[in-house]
This record gives structure tokens, sequence and C-alpha cells, in this order.
């Protein structure tokens, strides 16, 4: 009788896991298409705007470590749940938002609960599921929610934000969360706790590091370069974040075990992940901005408009399992990032005069057939090799490359965006849009080439499949 029904439970935990990882990833993005009505009603300048998305990614992303570590401590089940709580009720105070300083402060609150959320996920899912087929198959999916997360979270902003209020897509997490808890209590396996303590310094220098650097990125661009309001924050997040490191390989129980990134695969997998994910958080963040301001459109019209990705990137998503079983790992890679470098390229060359069909959907195309081909492979270089004991710290750390890579290369596009125009217009926001995506591309050229230079020295075989 158990035989009969493993399968089915195998499924209901893939299906708990990635719903509640949609929902992390859906906030991330359903804010995009609700950005310009944000504004009209709170009156944010164009870099407040950025701090309403980096709130919650250099939180979620600073504090990811830490929340990957209380999994490990605690169970990761009883973590999964306490994160299910803090995130919808702290969804429920960003629907709520009457001020700037209370919108960003909830956002960043929101952070919290994901930060938790998002590596007690990944490492159910590692757990659940040993490398090979039934690991490939499940990081897929994994993968295919990241990708469509971002993309349906920009439909579901606009539908809202046009039908109701931009508010009403962060009241939805609670119904949901409320389901996912539900079924969490009754399928998904409880991992044994283990002793030990949290490593509070580090993550308290990874937090403020991350968040010391991409407040002196924001006032480069409103202060000037050589404002003691930029030079401060910018040396003080480097030093914190070599002080991390320092910290990290002198710690008994590290929140980044330095060990990690003894493989060549794992390194190079954070490498590309961070410039990849931040290259996409550029092209969701203005582009979303651009089909609005420029064509007019809708929230609605405007999430609707991302439909070529979304529809690309889940087609090629779930047939990643049967390519991997044929073509090796960095080649399935390497051709995603390639291929939505290619379409970044192409979107970049947008202005006031561009069509939407050869301006903006068939580099949308590409774009999504390049991220449906890359997110699993790369999640997986990120996670395969590592202990039992580690895989908390494992899961947490590729998250940490993605939300501090995504809050970083925002904000360095943002301050490349503001040299070309400041202005509300169309044609301002056309110029920094396009300015904008050419450093997303830059940011994909250079992810490709980090690829290459760890593929061509190794001449690794198919079964080595190393990145």
């Amino acid at each position: 009788m158990r035989q009969h029904k493993a399968p089915v439970h195998t499924t209901l935990i893939l299906a708990i896991i990635c719903v509640s990882y949609f929902m992390v990833i859906l906030d991330n993005s359903i804010v995009f298409t609700g950005l310009p009505q944000i504004r009209s009603d709170m009156g944010f300048s164009e870099s407040g705007l950025s701090w309403i998305t980096n709130a919650y990614v250099l939180v979620f992303g600073g504090l990811l470590l830490l929340g990957a570590r209380a999994g490990d401590l605690f169970g990761h089940r009883r973590v999964f749940l306490f994160s299910l709580i803090v995130f919808s009720l702290t969804s429920l105070l960003v629907g709520a938002a009457q001020s700037q300083w209370w919108l960003i402060g909830a956002r960043a609150l929101q952070g919290v609960g994901a930060a938790v959320l998002a590596p007690s996920a990944l490492s159910l899912l590692t757990r659940s599921f040993p490398e090979g087929r039934a690991r490939n198959r499940a990081m897929a999916a994994y993968s295919a929610v990241a990708g469509l997360g971002a993309a349906f979270g920009l439909v579901v902003g606009g539908l809202v934000a046009d039908l109701i209020s931009w508010r009403a897509g962060f009241f939805l997490n609670v119904p949901v969360g409320i389901v996912m808890m539900v079924l969490a209590v009754r399928y998904l396996p409880e991992t044994g706790r283990r002793r030990g303590r949290f490593d509070v310094p580090g993550a308290l220098l990874a937090t403020l590091g991350s968040t010391a650097l991409v407040l002196g990125i924001v006032n480069a661009s409103d202060l000037g370069r050589t404002a003691p309001a930029t030079l401060i924050p910018l040396v003080a997040g480097a030093v914190m974040l070599g002080l991390f490191v320092r910290v990290e390989g002198r710690a008994a129980q590290p929140i980044v075990p330095l060990r990690l990134f003894a493989s060549r695969e794992r390194s190079g997998a954070y490498v590309t992940r961070m410039l990849y994910m931040g290259a996409m958080m550029g092209f969701f963040f203005f582009t979303a901005q651009f089909v609005q301001s420029v064509y007019h459109w809708t929230p609605l019209r405007a999430g609707l408009s991302f439909l070529p990705m979304t529809l690309v990137n889940f087609v090629l998503a779930v047939q990643v399992p049967r390519l991997l079983e044929r073509v090796s790992r960095p080649r399935v890679l390497l051709t995603g990032v390639a291929l939505t470098a290619v379409g970044m390229a192409w979107l970049s060359r947008l202005d006031l005069h561009s069509p939407y069909v050869t301006g903006v959907a068939l580099p949308m195309v590409l774009i999504g057939a390049g991220q449906g081909l890359a997110l699993a492979p790369m999640t997986s270089s990120g996670v395969d090799g590592v202990a039992p004991e580690d895989a908390g710290a494992g899961a947490g750390l590729v998250n940490t490359v993605h939300q501090i890579g995504s809050a970083l290369s925002l904000s360095i596009l943002t301050a490349v965006a503001a040299t070309v125009s400041t202005g509300h217009e169309a044609a301002d926001i056309a110029a920094r849009s396009g300015a904008a995506l050419t450093g997303s591309a830059l940011l994909l050229t250079l992810a490709a080439l980090a690829v290459v230079s760890l593929i061509v020295p190794s001449r690794a075989t198919h079964t080595e499949r190393p990145l």
C-alpha cells in the first residue's frame, strides 16, 4: 500500500514547495506593474521607487543565510510553517500601507518571512528527492516556478491594479498562505533538529554590508559620485563584507561554510546566478514601466505583454530534465544564458517609437527561452554535492546570491538610467529603459563568459557534468 501512496505524497510535497516558493517570487515582481500607480499615489522619486523592490530583496538576501541556518537547527518543516505565517501577515501590512516609510518598511519585514521560507523550501526539496533523474525533474519544476512566478506576478499585479488596486495583489497571499500551512502540516516530512547556534555577527555583516553598498550606489545617482553620502556607505559596505568573509573563516558554526566554495561548479553557479538574476531584475523593473508609460497601456495590458516570455519559458523549462539526459549541464546553461543575452541586447534597442511586436515581444521570446533553459541547471549546480549537514547553508547561499545580485544590479542599473534622464515624460522613461536594458545585456554577457571560463579549461565529460 505504501508503495502506491509514495508517488502521490511526493507529488504533493513538490506542489507545496513550489506553490510556497511561487508566493515569494510573485511578490518580487507583482509590484512592478503597480509602480506608476504607487508613484502617483505616494509621490515617490525614481530612485525612491527602486527602494520598494530593494527593501524586500536586500532583507530577503541578507537574512537568507540565517533563515537557512534556522532550518538546520530547528527542523525545516517547523521553520517553513513559521515563515508562511510571517510572510502572510507582513503581506497584509504591505497592502495596508499609507505612506512611503510604511510601504518600504513593510516590504522589508516581508523580506524577513521570505528569507526563511525560500531556503526551507529548497532544503525540503533536496532532502525529498535524491540526486539524479528525480532531483532533475523536481528542480526543473522548482526553477520553472521561479521563471513563471516573476512573469505571472506582472500579470496578476496588472490585473488587480487595473480592476481594484495595486494593494490587492498582496492581500492574495493570506488565503494562499493558510492553505499551504494546512497542507504542509499534513504532508511535509520533518527533518531532524541539530544542536548548534546562530552566526549572528555573520548575518548582520552580510545584511548591513549589502545594504550599505546599495545605498551608496543609489546616492551616487541622486547626490553625485564624490558626495560623502555616496562614498561613506560604499566604503563601509566593502569593509563589512570583507569582515564577513573573515568572520565566516573563523566561526565554529558559520552561516556560510567557506567549504561550499571549494567546488568549482558551485562557485561558478553562484557568480553566474548573481549576474543573471541581476540582469533579469532590471528587465522586469524597466520594461514594465516602459510599456505603461510609452504605450500608455493599463497595468493589466502591461502584465499581459510579458506572456510571450512566460509561455516560451514554461514550454522549455519542462523539457530541461529530458534535455539534461542527452546534453551536458554546462552546455544547456550556456545556451540559456546566451539566448537571454541576445534577447536582452535586442530589447535594449527600444525607444519612443519602437513597435511592440518587433521591439518588445520578439526579444521577450528569446529571453523566455533562455530563462527556461538556464534556471534549472543553474540551481542544480548550486546545490548538488552539498553534504547533508550543509543543506540549509547551501540552499541559503543559492537564494542569497540571487537576491543580493538583484538588489545591487537594480541599484546600478537605476543609477545608469538616471545619467540619461530623470524626467517622467514618455521620452525620458524610454531613454532610461534603453540605457538600463543595455546594462542588463552587459551583465548577461559577463554571465556567459563566466560559464565559458569554467567549461572550456575542464574539458568535462558528459557524466561528470560540472558547471
